[in-house]
């Protein structure tokens, strides 16, 4: 599923940041949401970068000092393009869980093996896989820890479980393949699902809640997220070729989180509470007939707490995140009003496009 390779001239790194030597990256889905972001931070540091992802890499700020391979992760002549002359690999593409369950599997697992074997024939320093907190499932209990029992919901859950596993399998082949699990990331870029609820905020409307909203849900700026990845590279080789959770060190509950978009939207409006059960049936059900803009996973875990210890991180990574839940929540609605032109009346399946309201644009018109 490769597609032509499109090379634009690499700009030369002279310096390192904080004395880190200018290495070359290679990134895998740096098209993305988190790729993007992640290809402006190492740019920033002085390092050198490739990215590979079957989207159009679309970032003119940067299309001209990174070398671009366009190809999919499941083309392993793709990713040894890609691979030629990296010394560390930030592996981010991923299918997300509006694709088929076949996609998913192929592009997750196979994949993340087709990367992890073109970092050891290229004798690659690291391999950083960024995972998710997907992996634990619906948890009985929190905070979670980075031992805790393994049971992905759906095929994007299970998915990461078995990436998890290829990645622990290369590194008993001696490979440093960090593991990074963050909770639901947001920033610049980030549209997806939260351009729903942004989509509300900024036409005056109130949002209705799976539950009471009185839940704790702890979400990551995409910023921080980068500062651990980066950590990976640069700390001790054989202290990070391990597993972290990462996500906001601050947030409260998830109704007063998402409350302080509405208040920062500045319409006096209110996030309102419904009964978990009878929604969630109705988004089954919606679901089934193609018409709900969330998935399973979205909807059977947006009334029930979902933090985990980032405590790990802390101590091993000497990980300290910048921003709390609500500050990344405004943050990423800034971006989203600075940019709406850009994205209004389109739709996707990625992070970086908005989803479709289906029938939720009727419920808006209510609130």
């Amino acid at each position: 599923m490769s597609h032509p390779t499109s090379d634009t001239s690499v700009s030369s790194a002279t310096q390192g940041a904080a004395g880190v030597p200018p290495k070359h990256f290679m990134v895998t889905g740096g098209a993305g949401f988190l790729g993007i972001n992640l290809v402006r931070y190492l740019l920033e540091r002085g390092h050198s970068v490739a990215s590979l992802d079957m989207a159009e890499f679309d970032y003119p700020d940067c299309k001209d000092k990174i070398r671009i391979v366009r190809g999919d992760i499941r083309d392993k002549k793709a990713v040894d393009r890609a691979m030629e002359g990296a010394q560390t690999v930030v592996h981010c593409a991923a299918a997300l869980p509006l694709y088929s369950r076949e996609d998913i599997m192929t592009t997750d697992v196979d994949g993340t093996r087709n990367v992890m074997q073109s970092a050891l024939e290229h004798k690659v320093e690291r391999a950083i896989h960024v995972s998710s907190t997907a992996v634990y499932g619906i948890p009985d209990h929190h905070p979670l820890v980075e031992d805790d029992k393994q049971i992905g919901v759906g095929p994007y859950g299970e998915a990461k479980v078995l990436a998890e596993e290829v990645c622990l399998e290369f590194q008993r082949k001696g490979m440093c393949v960090p593991i990074i699990r963050p909770k639901s990331f947001i920033g610049p870029e980030r549209l997806g699902v939260f351009a729903l609820f942004y989509d509300w905020a900024k036409d005056g409307r109130g949002f209705p809640m799976i539950g009471s909203g009185k839940n704790r849900y702890q979400l990551l700026d995409v910023e921080d997220l980068c500062d651990a990845i980066y950590l990976c590279v640069t700390g001790d080789r054989g202290t990070v070729n391990d597993i972290f959770n990462v996500g906001a060190a601050e947030f409260t509950t998830m109704g007063e989180d998402y409350q302080a978009v509405l208040d920062y939207a500045g319409f006096g409006k209110k996030i309102r509470g419904f009964p978990a059960g009878p929604m969630i049936w109705t988004l089954r059900i919606l679901e089934f007939f193609n018409l709900s803009p969330l998935y399973k996973w979205v909807y059977e875990t947006a009334s029930k707490d979902s933090f985990v210890s980032i405590e790990k991180a802390q101590r091993v990574l000497g990980f300290q995140p910048k921003y709390s839940n609500k500050q990344a929540l405004i943050r990423n609605y800034q971006w989203y009003l600075d940019h709406l032109g850009q994205f209004e009346n389109t739709s996707g399946i990625s992070h970086r496009a908005p989803w479709k309201q289906g029938i939720l644009r009727l419920a808006k018109l209510f609130f």
